[in-house]
């Protein structure tokens, strides 16, 4: 498991307690004893420490996307599981500006094939999937596009262009 990926279950493990308990339970806390007990080693913390961060603060933000995009399902009626993971992946779709779209997307649909129950995938795809498409490409998605081309092109060059000998 990459670092990344384990970082969002330990996100995704830390906002499912939060949200279980009301959200009465100190976050840093829950933090804390989550990675204490479910990963002791792991060294990037600030990486989970930024993940719950940018849910916690932008949750209102976060949640009417949700609720927009999953009309039929109200916040309250969405398992605690589902709901935080599509929490992470709008934040990180969203909120995230050095996220590309394709990562936050395909990383919320395997924590949600992992985590929770045999329809979650794909739910989790349908809604996040329309948070992007309303929002449109991100800036790095952009880049990294363009990037892609410019190098496609260098190489058609260098073939079409030998080097003298």
């Amino acid at each position: 498991m990459s670092n990344r990926h384990l970082a969002r279950t330990i996100t995704i493990q830390t906002l499912y307690q939060w949200d279980f308990n009301d959200k009465e339970k100190d976050i840093t806390e829950i933090t804390k004893e989550v990675r204490e007990s479910f990963a002791p080693e792991f060294d990037d913390g600030s990486f989970i420490d930024y993940l719950v961060n940018g849910v916690i603060k932008n949750i209102k933000e976060i949640d009417k996307l949700i609720t927009k995009f999953a009309p039929e399902w109200p916040l309250d009626q969405i398992t605690i599981v589902d709901r935080n993971i599509l929490r992470l992946g709008t934040f990180e779709l969203k909120f995230d500006k050095t996220m590309p779209a394709k990562v936050a997307i395909n990383e919320s649909i395997e924590l949600a094939k992992t985590f929770g129950g045999e329809s979650s995938g794909k739910f989790v795809n349908g809604v996040l999937g329309a948070v992007y498409k309303d929002m449109g490409e991100k800036e790095i998605d952009k880049k990294k596009k363009e990037d892609s081309i410019k190098e496609t092109a260098d190489k058609k060059s260098d073939l079409s262009n030998p080097a003298d000998d």
